[in-house]
């Protein structure tokens, strides 16, 4: 899971890592207000998006006014940003953040990863920080140290002055160098990351170590541990953080025909069922066989929260732990609360599955039902139409 340079300074500043003064804003209003907020002579206004080389794109501008803050929020918000990472349909800037500009007399790289061969986190750090580290790495790699972290150990204090050294620093530079690395490696391990990274790290004119970029990318396996991380997770895609919490595959197709399938082969079967009767399915959705009415249930409103969708049809198996009547309340309490009147074509077999349409019944949801898949695709395909 990677998160927006913004999210990554907050976690990072929570260990004492050395930043400036800044703030995120979605609207051209508040990027102003932020600008006010933080006082002085010039800012940068920085796109988020979950891409590097920014600057090049032109995702990164320095102004000298706070008109001209507002101006240059306004000009980015809504735009899609094209780097070498996103690809060339780019991804859309929804945030920016607003930072006061600093002087910067050098720029420095540090980063921390885990090195698939010593399975170590491992501190990589450089004198020659900025946009061009990917290039100085391929062709400069001796210009990049590594240094693998004992795991019982951690990064000890000598080990972190020792690479504070290598990349020219002294003193009270040196010891803000040296914190920053200790803090970073502190919060790459209470985090579950894969990746903390900080480019450049900067020593301005007037002798300050601060933290200019940061990029964290976080486990996926790990995040059943940091629920306020996931929180985090950008919801810029449909269902991202919904399938998230509640653990079944989610993908948003253009179509209007929308399906709640358990299973991932059921799911594709169905899914060609649909187009062989005509229509067009609008979205992969599989429900683990182990999900339970909650999960049904949210489930059930993503699908819903999909303004294509003109018709929904349900496709499920009863059998082991899933019972048709558990996935008709989950069904149903979602369709309640959205109170979304759209077609509803339920196919349910196996494990109670007379029960579960009773179930859907009683619970006032207007449904059509289908004995096989074949008669719910053409139902649905048949309602879409209309």
């Amino acid at each position: 899971m990677n998160i927006h340079e913004y999210q990554a300074k907050q976690l990072l500043a929570k260990y004492g890592v050395p930043l400036a003064r800044g703030g995120v804003a979605f609207t051209p209003e508040e990027a102003e207000k932020v600008a006010g907020d933080i006082g002085g002579s010039g800012w940068a206004v920085k796109a988020q998006i979950l891409a590097g080389d920014r600057g090049r794109a032109g995702g990164v501008k320095l102004v000298a006014s706070i008109p001209d803050v507002r101006e240059t929020a306004a000009g980015m918000l809504g735009v899609s940003l094209t780097t070498p990472q996103t690809g060339a349909g780019g991804e859309r800037v929804t945030r920016v953040y607003v930072e006061e500009a600093c002087d910067i007399d050098r720029e420095l790289y540090l980063g921390m990863a885990v090195d698939r061969v010593t399975s170590r986190v491992t501190l990589m750090s450089s004198a020659q920080g900025g946009t061009d580290i990917e290039a100085v790495a391929a062709g400069r790699p001796q210009s990049i140290r590594k240094l693998a972290i004992d795991p019982d150990e951690g990064l000890l204090s000598a080990q972190a002055r020792a690479e504070v050294e290598a990349l020219g620093l002294d003193g009270a530079q040196a010891d803000a160098a040296e914190r920053i690395m200790i803090g970073m490696y502190a919060a790459f391990i209470d985090t579950d990351a894969s990746l903390v990274e900080v480019n450049p790290l900067v020593v301005t004119r007037a002798g300050d170590v601060l933290a200019l970029d940061a990029k964290m990318s976080i486990d996926d396996n790990a995040l059943f541990r940091h629920k306020e991380i996931e929180d985090l997770r950008d919801a810029e895609k449909p269902g991202k953080l919904e399938r998230a919490r509640h653990g079944f595959n989610y993908l948003k197709l253009s179509g209007n025909i929308g399906c709640l399938v358990n299973g991932a082969a059921l799911a594709m079967a169905t899914m060609d069922i649909i187009k062989q009767c005509g229509g067009e399915p609008a979205n992969f959705l599989d429900v683990p066989p182990v999900a339970s009415r909650e999960e049904v249930a949210a489930a059930f409103r993503l699908v819903l929260s999909d303004t294509d969708v003109d018709v929904v049809l349900v496709n499920v198996i009863g059998g082991g732990i899933t019972r048709c009547d558990a996935v008709a309340e989950g069904l149903g309490a979602a369709y309640q609360a959205l109170g979304r009147n759209v077609p509803l074509v339920v196919r349910f077999e196996g494990t109670n599955r007379d029960l579960g349409k009773k179930t859907l019944r009683d619970m006032g949801v207007q449904f059509t039902p289908a004995d096989n898949l074949r008669e719910a695709a053409e139902k649905a395909v048949a309602a879409a139409r209309r």
